[in-house]
């Protein structure tokens, strides 16, 4: 009889702790839009999303005409950020580049081109268009989770690099001026000029992110495939 009573007591147990895993995730309303944009088609599941904001991230803000970065004194070693709501300007030394919008990284181009030399400041200068609101990781803690991750390692860079293509294409976004878009033209050295810009400009590629896209794609989350996979460095 006491056997039996623990046999009971040990599976009710397990039976409870089956039901807590199955148990639905409820992501935080402010981050639902990220996670169903930008990590849900690429089968990352609730709780690891759950995971990757829920522990060495914030919400931040910052209001309209505020900077989220200035060129030459912000460093670029100390965050990585997604913006949730709001849009942002990109300018150097008062030449407008382009715009960020929600559900996009702000500082994606530098995180990837500052991956092997730190120390590094923002040759550009970020600024909220409107009151903003993003999410924050701590880059050295972000960076440290991903390492013992591959499979949201190779997420990251995918979503990362699809970041910069999509930079990429909205320097010359249709929705500019005319004059906006003829001055630019006409000034096709303000990139070149700079490494970040130049970051900006060409790192982005497409047939990169697409293996990874496709990898992830085929290998779903479990991420046992993706350690064969090796994402060349731009």
């Amino acid at each position: 009889m006491v056997w039996n009573v623990v046999f009971l007591v040990v599976n009710f147990m397990h039976l409870f702790f089956l039901l807590y895993k199955r148990r639905p995730i409820k992501i935080d309303r402010e981050l639902r839009s990220v996670y169903k944009r930008m990590f849900e088609p690429l089968h990352v599941q609730e709780a690891l999303f759950q995971r990757l904001t829920g522990q060495f991230c914030t919400i931040q803000t910052v209001k309209k005409g505020q900077a989220y970065a200035a060129e030459d004194k912000t460093s670029v070693d100390e965050r990585l950020s997604i913006l949730l709501k709001g849009k942002m300007k990109v300018s150097y030394r008062g030449h407008f580049l382009h715009n960020i919008y929600t559900n996009s990284f702000i500082d994606s181009p530098e995180f990837r081109s500052t991956e092997m030399h730190r120390g590094e400041k923002f040759q550009v200068t970020i600024v909220a268009e409107e009151n903003c609101k993003f999410l924050c990781w701590s880059r050295e803690r972000l960076t440290y989770f991903l390492e013992s991750d591959t499979f949201l390692n190779e997420v990251f860079k995918y979503l990362i690099g699809k970041d910069i293509t999509n930079k990429l294409y909205s320097l010359n976004d249709p929705t500019l001026s005319d004059k906006a878009v003829k001055k630019m033209d006409r000034q096709p050295s303000l990139c070149s000029q700079l490494s970040m810009m130049q970051m900006r400009n060409s790192m982005a590629s497409t047939s990169d992110t697409d293996d990874v896209l496709n990898q992830i794609l085929r290998g779903g989350s479990t991420g046992s495939s993706l350690r064969k996979y090796h994402c060349p460095s731009t």
